[in-house]
């Protein structure tokens, strides 16, 4: 006969190892991608779908394309399109940075300077942090990182309420640009 305090060890224990089990099944499965004429690598935890659409950015109209899958409760995307005049990268970066935050109503938005392998070097290249809404009002947190390769601009983006530490920096850390 097993005593309650026996018992209770015994779930205990068995609740620590399903706990212990659960940690080691990731809930992100991660797969290394490269767009077809993106020149880009993206480490994406889920099988991306792709669109391609017009989008009205400044004054202009660019074809973007995106990659982009939900896993965990947070969407992950990589988007880029060419820019026609060499002169108009930066404000394109600065443009694209802006409507992005202003996409998810950001306050708060912290920048830092970016480097992805590979990259063009460029002072608007930066990674952003912020806290946001959703047009439905939901609490998210943006993570971008928006950067240049020749004349094509990019942003590496993770949207969510919680997006965890581990899958901020392993998405990030995955962007490459091959040699």
């Amino acid at each position: 006969m097993i005593r309650p305090t026996q018992s209770m060890g015994m779930r205990a224990a068995m609740a620590a190892a399903m706990t212990w089990v659960s940690a080691c099944s990731p809930a992100l499965d991660w797969r290394e991608f490269v767009p077809q004429d993106s020149g880009i690598s993206v480490n994406l935890p889920c099988r991306p779908d792709h669109h391609a659409r017009p989008v009205v950015l400044g004054s202009a109209t660019v074809q973007m394309n995106m990659l982009v899958c939900s896993s965990d409760e947070a969407t992950f995307a990589l988007s880029y399109f060419d820019v026609a005049d060499p002169a108009r990268i930066s404000a394109t970066l600065i443009e694209w940075r802006e409507a992005a935050l202003g996409n998810v109503q950001a306050r708060d938005a912290q920048m830092a300077p970016t480097q992805i392998k590979g990259m063009t070097p460029n002072a608007e290249a930066v990674r952003v942090s912020a806290s946001g809404r959703l047009p439905d009002g939901a609490a998210v947190q943006e993570h971008a990182a928006f950067f240049v390769h020749g004349l094509r601009v990019y942003q590496a983006a993770v949207i969510g309420a919680h997006p965890s530490p581990q899958a901020l920096a392993v998405f990030f850390a995955g962007l490459k640009f091959p040699a």
